[in-house]
């Protein structure tokens, strides 16, 4: 192909005739006009006050006009330098060729090209991406007439913000995020950086002061929650005992307090007690929270002093998260999957419903939430508190979600854990399950510590998996046996081994109405309830 490229400014000059173009590829228009009746729709934000998943009726929009563009293919590389030329070369070459061998060699070329233009496109990232660049990264669209009618009306469809205000992230809106500061890059294993991206040891310090801030004020959010509880609860108390019967025989003069508001007053004084033990922990979280800011304060002004810009935008930052990202596709997909990282309409079949968008994942949060309802759950300083974890949707063919990261190295007890989860796999559930399991599994198992082959829900299982000296890693074994019990046990179909269900029952137990069904559908079921009653029952002796 021979370009028209400026050298002088990096860019693709997007006026002129030979730059890349539908008609390079194919002999026919850019794109249909399909969806030229279609208008863009607005994307209210959601309320973000739920305490839990609830399924969502809304999982589709009107379709936005993305298409329309007959120069979407020149946008996206235009712009992006050598790497779009390469890109443009070898899939030219990949969708001409007729011999299976050459397209499988073209195809191979691709992959790693792919993800060299992403990551060029990802150091933009922080500005407002046109919608061509910005639906490469969100769904793998580069060339339109790669997918059919149906899948690009599909993908027009899907609802472009996050109207409910979960932290399910789209790959842009993600890297976004990381380039803005609003959430750190994703740990690596990789333990020797480039000196120039390595952050500073101030820098780490400002991170992990940080990092106790927010922990600190999370406790205190839900000790004031605790303590407003409390406070309705003595409120409604007073209520009730200041409410007297008139006397008509007085005159309608208010009568003495009855018998049962004379039995308030040892409520009033027991509320009053927890409001006071409230008190004198709200005012050592506090003390503790203003210790905590002191030190991050301190710590920001030597940063400035040392010329640190700790708000700047780290374009850097988001160019290096894209290669996390594609090590994420890498672990979904797995060895023996399909790397390609376009959407292809040999590769994908399915509709809409087959996506793992992000109404859909949120969808299968909220069932999998009402079935394993601990499952967001943290337990610091004696507080349990709900953190749900940032869920990145990898547009990639893999079938298996993953757990990158319970939370983050410098916040464990608050911060996010980071989830994976491909958008092009064979069953969304399933996908999500494996992730949340892959979650549940190292969180369990960072909280024995050492211990984890001895003690709670890890040790348990671990024992049982020696005991029947199964080969493999012991957390795929786990994931597997998740899935079966949020899909197949729930139900009352007995599809795991029966020390396995009695772990899950005991550690990843069921909501209690959901118990109180499985008992009456078989033994086992009954045997497990009746254990249940009889550890309550020996609660405190």
């Amino acid at each position: 192909m021979s370009s028209s490229y400026d050298a002088n400014d990096n860019l693709f000059v997007s006026d002129q005739e030979d730059a890349p173009r539908f008609q390079d590829l194919f002999d026919d228009e850019p794109v249909p006009d399909e969806l030229d009746s279609f208008e863009d729709g607005d994307s209210p934000r959601g309320d973000t006050t739920t305490e839990q998943f609830t399924r969502l009726d809304v999982v589709a929009e009107d379709p936005k006009p993305y298409f329309r563009n007959p120069n979407f293919y020149q946008d996206v590389l235009t712009g992006e330098g050598e790497i779009a030329k390469r890109v443009h070369g070898t899939l030219a070459q990949f969708l001409k060729a007729e011999n299976p061998e050459d397209r499988s060699l073209y195809r191979n070329r691709l992959i790693p090209l792919y993800w060299e233009l992403a990551r060029s496109i990802a150091l933009k990232a922080y500005g407002q991406l046109p919608d061509p660049k910005r639906l490469l990264l969100r769904f793998g669209v580069l060339l339109p007439t790669m997918i059919d009618k149906d899948q690009r009306l599909m993908i027009a469809r899907i609802i472009t913000e996050n109207r409910w205000g979960q932290p399910i992230h789209y790959v842009d809106e993600w890297l976004r995020k990381v380039a803005s500061g609003e959430v750190n890059v994703s740990a690596t294993d990789e333990t020797k950086a480039a000196a120039g991206n390595q952050a500073s040891r101030v820098s780490r310090q400002v991170e992990a002061a940080r990092g106790k801030v927010d922990a600190q004020l999370t406790l205190i959010r839900t000790q004031n929650q605790e303590t407003e509880d409390n406070e309705e609860t003595l409120k409604r108390l007073i209520a009730e005992l200041t409410d007297r019967e008139p006397r008509p025989e007085a005159g309608g003069l208010k009568g003495p307090y009855s018998e049962q508001q004379r039995g308030l007053f040892s409520d009033i004084n027991s509320e009053l007690r927890r409001l006071s033990n409230r008190g004198r922990e709200l005012n050592r979280a506090f003390a503790e929270l203003e210790k905590y800011q002191d030190t991050l304060q301190t710590l920001e002004e030597q940063a400035a002093e040392s010329g640190e810009d700790l708000s700047a935008v780290d374009t850097k930052a988001s160019a290096e998260e894209m290669n996390t990202i594609r090590q994420m596709a890498k672990m979904c997909v797995g060895r023996q999957g399909n790397h390609f990282p376009l959407l292809y309409k040999q590769y994908f079949r399915g509709g809409l419903t087959s996506v793992a968008t992000r109404e859909n994942v949120h969808n299968v949060l909220a069932e999998v939430e009402y079935l394993d309802p601990s499952i967001f759950q943290r337990t610091f300083k004696q507080k349990t508190t709900r953190i749900v974890p940032n869920i990145i949707l990898i547009p990639c063919y893999g079938d298996t979600g993953i757990c990158w990261e319970p939370f983050e190295r410098f916040n464990r007890a608050t911060s996010r854990g980071r989830l994976a989860v491909p958008m092009y796999g064979k069953e969304i559930k399933s996908a999500v399950i494996a992730a949340l399991g892959d979650l549940r599994w190292q969180v369990a198992k960072e909280k024995a510590a050492h211990y984890w082959m001895e003690e709670g829900l890890t040790g348990w299982y671990y024992q049982w998996f020696a005991e029947q000296k199964l080969k493999g890693d012991v957390k795929d074994q786990f994931i597997q046996d998740y899935i079966l019990w949020l899909t197949k046990e729930c139900e009352g179909t007995q599809k795991l081994d029966r020390e396995v269900r009695d772990i899950f029952w005991r550690y990843m137990p069921f909501p209690q109405d959901l118990k109180d069904k499985l008992r009456n559908r078989g033994f086992v079921y009954q045997e497990l309830y009746k254990k249940d009653q009889n550890r309550s029952m020996s609660d405190g002796y």
